[in-house]
This record gives C-alpha cells, sequence and structure tokens, in this order.
C-alpha cells in the first residue's frame, strides 16, 4: 500500500489553547530530609519545553507547516522563554499579556527516572479568555 503524505510546507494552521511552560529538574536523591520525610533532590540540569497548545503548534512546525499560536500568557520569565523558544522553531506567537496573571507554568522534579511531584504556577484565565482573546485578536 502507498500512502501520499500532505504537503506540510503549504499548509498554515493556528493553534488556540492553553500556553505552557514545562520545567523539568532532575537529580539524584541520597538522603531523606530533616524537616519532612520526603527525598532530598540535588538539582543537576534543568529543562524548559513549551507544553499545552505550545507544544501543538511546535509539532506542526516541525512538519514543515507554517504555525501560529494565540493564547494568553502573563508578563513574566516564563513567557519570555516561551517567546524565544518558539521563535527558534518558527512558530509565529500572538500572545495576549495578562499583566495579573502569571504564564501558566508545570514544574516537574525527577529523580531515579521517577517523578516526585508536580507542581502548577497558574491561575484561572477562564474569566478573561473570552474577552480578553477576542479583543486582543480584534485589535490586530
Amino acid at each position: 500500500m502507498k500512502v501520499t503524505l500532505p504537503e506540510f510546507e503549504r499548509a498554515g494552521v493556528m493553534v488556540v489553547g492553553d500556553v505552557m511552560l514545562d520545567r523539568y529538574w532532575y537529580g539524584p536523591t541520597s538522603r531523606i530530609s530533616p524537616e519532612a520525610p520526603v527525598p532530598v533532590v540535588k538539582v543537576n540540569t534543568i529543562e524548559e519545553r513549551p507544553g499545552g497548545a505550545a507544544n501543538v503548534a511546535m509539532n506542526i512546525a516541525s512538519l514543515g507547516a507554517n504555525a501560529r499560536l494565540v493564547g494568553l500568557t502573563g508578563i513574566d520569565d516564563a513567557a519570555r522563554a516561551l517567546s524565544k523558544s518558539l521563535a527558534d522553531v518558527n512558530v509565529k506567537c500572538d500572545f495576549v499579556s495578562v499583566p495579573t496573571h502569571p504564564t501558566i507554568t508545570k514544574l516537574r522534579v525527577l529523580s531515579r527516572n521517577q517523578q516526585l511531584i508536580r507542581l502548577d504556577f497558574e491561575e484561572g484565565f477562564e474569566g478573561l479568555i473570552r474577552s480578553r482573546c477576542t479583543s486582543g485578536l480584534i485589535r490586530r
């Protein structure tokens, strides 16, 4: 059976959704904390990757299509890191920046090939989504 793949280079895709930054902290554990019965991780590697809708847009761009991402972010280091990493892979970003909210960030701490905890840094964008995105896109 012969399968013909589409010409992704001719495609333009707009992704609208929850833009987030995925952070990963890796390191060994060799002791238990004296404050609580939890492992102490000595972080030696940090990774940051686009997550959520940003990851979808990045994957679309990796296929060769023109990807445009629309979503809400804060005005913070996470938004700047996302803008840079997405620009590096040719994703065009139309972020609506909200100064009162942080960019959604998911931090995972891993050791010995296991995730120990996930910390979510986010405040609800739900009430802002319809009004901010609509007015932000209309202005553009």
